[in-house]
């Protein structure tokens, strides 16, 4: 009979040290869906403020490219000479291109921004969620 108590305590032992192990690893799984969850949230916000900023750029780069026609086109209509004209619609494609190759480079580093800043939260949740597997 001794025996039987002491594998009935021992059995009883073992499943409420397995319960409490399952019940952490549900607490951790929960947890990590969590924080995934709120990861993904940052990230999205995070995209869509950059996407509003993108089109903020591109807005103002509109309009100064139209202020900038406009400009050209009064410049060629006072010209006095097909030199003049020359000299302007020479002057105006050399500014576009510049603007034009800036405005690149500045949404280049606009769209690198956004793959960094948007993946950072993902990334920092599953650091936290390998050392929460691992640990």
């Amino acid at each position: 009979m001794p025996e039987t108590r002491k594998m009935a305590e021992e059995a009883k032992r073992i499943g409420e040290d397995t319960q409490e192990h399952v019940k952490r690893a549900g607490e951790a799984y929960q947890s990590a869906v969590e924080d995934g969850f709120e990861a993904a949230t940052r990230s999205f916000n995070e995209m869509n403020r950059i996407f509003q900023n993108v089109a903020a750029e591109i807005t103002n780069f509109s309009k100064k490219r139209l202020e900038d026609v406009v400009q050209s086109w009064e410049q060629v209509l006072r010209a006095k000479s097909f030199g003049d004209v020359m000299e302007v619609q020479s002057r105006y494609v050399q500014k576009a291109y510049e603007d034009y190759t800036s405005q690149m480079s500045r949404l280049g580093e606009i769209y690198l921004d956004t793959v960094r800043n948007a993946a950072k939260p993902v990334q920092e949740t599953s650091k936290g969620t390998s050392r929460l597997a691992s640990g």
